[in-house]
């Protein structure tokens, strides 16, 4: 029997984070060889980021900073339990989802600002620039890896297909000792 869901993640929230993926994904693949497609990805990409900041302000429930950010010390007390075998599933992100989703955001940002000063005369061929932007594509890339890993994990560990939940935007309904 099918359990009771809930619309979590609005259409644009989704459509953000695939757009994003697709962008990354784009950009990472071309990046020594068809440079305008890479600058363009890198464009579309920080053009996402700067939609996705400003949705996190004003969008609906689950889309907003305020709703799925937490403090450092929730986020220390939830992968204590994680590691215990007993964090809470929570509707949104959970403290650390709710990490990833800002350190992602921030690298991205970073990794889109320092590729459009490769293309400015006051940071063309600039080492430093170069350098700065292929290590945040790097660690964008070991980011995204890690993200996935806990996705997985958060899946397996609640029983809710979260990959499925960022596609259709449901999730299973909360239950009482869920977090909305």
């Amino acid at each position: 029997m099918d359990e009771p869901t809930i619309k979590v993640w609005d259409p644009l929230v989704r459509l953000f984070h695939w757009s994003l993926v697709a962008s990354f994904t784009i950009a990472w693949l071309t990046g020594d060889e068809l440079m305008s497609v890479h600058e363009w990805a890198g464009y579309a990409a920080g053009a996402l980021v700067a939609f996705r900041v400003m949705w996190g302000l004003v969008g609906p429930k689950y889309a907003r900073f305020g709703q799925f950010v937490r403090s450092p010390g929730n986020v220390v007390r939830y992968l204590k339990a994680a590691f215990g075998g007993e964090e809470p599933r929570y509707i949104g992100h959970n403290p650390i989802g709710a990490l990833m989703v800002l350190t992602l955001i921030l690298a991205m940002a970073a990794t889109a600002a320092t590729g459009w000063m490769m293309t400015l005369d006051a940071y063309w061929g600039v080492e430093w620039v170069e350098e700065a932007h292929e290590a945040l594509a790097n660690i964008m890339l070991a980011l995204v890896l890690a993200h996935i890993a806990g996705v997985l994990f958060e899946s397996y560990r609640h029983k809710e297909n979260l990959v499925k939940a960022m596609i259709g935007g449901s999730k299973r309904a909360p239950r009482p000792a869920d977090i909305a």
